[in-house]
């Protein structure tokens, strides 16, 4: 089995689990499914996949519990399913650590979609910051070559859209992105989000970067966006 070509969906419903494995398979995909929570850590800790399709609700162990425990250990792509549509449930997803979510019902090609979007992004991201540059400011540092975080030294998990916002407001300290700058930038496949899910990117930053001795960085303008100061 491609370690980069396989993707492990967790999906307690048959059908729509099926559906998203015959599609997967026409753009060259291997799948794994799994359709309770009980066992999905223990599996991506034997053998990660190139990315996760994740139903919120399952039985066993539910998807948000299970988001966390992953983000505590891996940083591989998760993309949720929801039935629920209201704004804030979402939210509560992309706080648990999930790059992505999609609501249910949705279109099959369009979570293929998704799939390849992230993957292209971590491609494109390795290629671009393959040398061992390092970004610091005050107590934070990145390193791009290992895709790393470290405060005060020690190592913190990003998901890659956090990664690629702290990194962009790092380059230049001070100068105030927009929200709709900061959309352009974590979500760089065309895809409208909202300004609460750049505000939940922002309150996961700012509670990761905050230290018993340093406050973090990340600053909001009102009726702006934010900045790193």
């Amino acid at each position: 089995m491609t370690p980069h070509k396989h993707v492990l969906i967790v999906e307690d419903e048959d059908k729509i689990a099926q559906i998203l494995v015959e599609f997967l398979a026409l753009e060259g995909f291997t799948s794994t499914v799994l359709n309770e929570g009980t066992h999905v850590v223990d599996t991506v800790k034997k053998e990660v996949p190139a990315a996760i399709i994740l139903d919120r609700m399952l039985p066993g162990v539910d998807g948000l519990t299970i988001c966390k425990s992953l983000r505590s250990f891996s940083m591989v792509p998760i993309i949720m399913l929801t039935a629920r549509v209201d704004e804030i449930d979402r939210l509560i997803g992309l706080e648990a650590g999930a790059d992505d979510y999609v609501c249910k019902p949705f279109s099959a090609r369009e979570v293929v979609a998704r799939i390849q979007a992230v993957l292209r992004r971590a491609t494109q991201q390795n290629q671009t910051e393959s040398s061992s540059e390092k970004l610091t400011f005050r107590h934070i540092e990145l390193d791009m070559s290992r895709f790393e975080c470290a405060v005060d030294g020690n190592i913190i998990e990003l998901t890659p859209v956090e990664f690629r916002l702290l990194k962009t407001m790092m380059t230049k300290p001070g100068v105030v992105y927009s929200r709709d700058q900061l959309m352009e930038l974590g979500y760089d496949d065309g895809r409208v989000v909202s300004n609460r899910t750049i505000d939940s990117h922002m309150k996961n930053l700012r509670h990761k970067l905050a230290t018993a001795e340093h406050t973090s960085p990340i600053h909001a303008v009102y009726g702006i966006g934010y900045k790193v100061q």
